[in-house]
């Protein structure tokens, strides 16, 4: 996987068949995921978004939306 240096927030990515975590533009993520799986792991889901982080964004999102207030 490769790691871009620009500006804004980075998002860990990591292949566990690799041992590789890098860190990419959160504008990139989606196709960096598909591009490494694609030529590494013949399109096999096997990198993927730090699951940690995977389970923060999760949570944000859902409060942002209410979906864990009670009723």
């Amino acid at each position: 996987m490769t790691t871009d240096d620009t500006d804004g927030p980075q998002v860990p990515i990591v292949c566990s068949a690799c041992e590789t975590t890098s860190r990419v533009p959160l504008s990139s993520v989606a196709d960096a995921v598909e591009r490494h799986n694609d030529q590494l792991h013949d399109g096999e889901d096997i990198a993927q978004v730090d699951p940690d982080i995977a389970d923060q964004i999760a949570d944000l999102v859902a409060t942002e939306l209410g979906l864990l207030e009670d009723s």
